[in-house]
């Protein structure tokens, strides 16, 4: 088992991403977060990682710039230093074949969580500003069951509570489909907060279709929906976590 913070960090010198203590709060001890805060560096990039981005637009470019460096950081604490994190023909981020991981990026701010696969089967990270999922997007996003929760919550609350949402709904889309390669809809997920108002807590995140994530994790950990992810608010943003364990 390599020991976190022994690895000589070779090729890390002028990357600008640094582990995320704010994100350890979403995950169990096993994983390692990284972030950054400002526009990714292009001229960071390895060269497989720049092969990548085709012609991508230069917003594009720094988000993907970003991202990789965040994972980079992440992995380099592990003991892997300069490792290339490619992408896959589903646009996916390839980790080391013993490590999950995934990325998030919205204006601002960027970052990625790592854990071994030995301990879990799959991670999934999401950050959003928030206020940036707009009205009109409401009816597309959210069931009847959380609309009807929306609307229940003081016009104060109910713009934070839909960016939860939203994140929840994001961050339980990037663990499952690295296992089971399945798209899904906004609709098929429902996702409820189990502490109103709180700066931090979690949420249960209830398949309202046959998924098969739940076809093919453990019984004893996941004998039926739902599953229990993290929630934190903090700096104008809101960050859910879910992960399942190591099969």
């Amino acid at each position: 088992m390599v020991r976190r913070g022994s690895v000589k960090m070779a090729g890390q010198a002028n990357n600008p991403a640094r582990l995320a203590m704010g994100l350890h709060g979403l995950f169990p001890a096993a994983v390692v977060g990284a972030e950054l805060r400002e526009p990714g560096d292009p001229s960071l990039l390895l060269p497989e990682e720049a092969a990548c981005l085709g012609r991508a637009v230069p917003k594009r470019v720094q988000e993907f710039a970003a991202g990789r460096l965040c994972a980079r950081r992440a992995l380099a604490e592990f003991g892997v230093t300069d490792f290339p994190v490619r992408v896959a023909s589903d646009r996916q981020p390839l980790w080391p074949e013993f490590l999950v991981g995934s990325i998030t990026h919205t204006d601002g701010y960027c970052a990625a969580v790592v854990a071994e696969r030995r301990r879990l089967s799959a991670v999934g990270v999401d950050c959003e500003v928030i206020g940036r999922v707009t009205q009109e997007l409401w009816p597309s996003i959210f069931g009847p069951e959380e609309s009807r929760w929306l609307d229940s919550l003081a016009q104060s609350e109910r713009v934070a509570a839909v960016t939860l949402l939203f994140a929840a709904k994001e961050a339980f889309y990037k663990c499952q489909y690295p296992l089971v390669g399945e798209w899904l809809n906004f609709h098929d997920l429902l996702v409820t907060p189990l502490e109103r108002g709180a700066a931090s807590g979690t949420f249960t995140a209830v398949a309202t279709r046959p998924i098969a994530l739940f076809a093919r994790t453990p019984p004893a950990a996941h004998a039926a929906s739902p599953v229990l992810g993290r929630f934190r608010f903090g700096e104008g943003l809101v960050s859910a976590g879910i992960c399942l364990p190591a099969q």
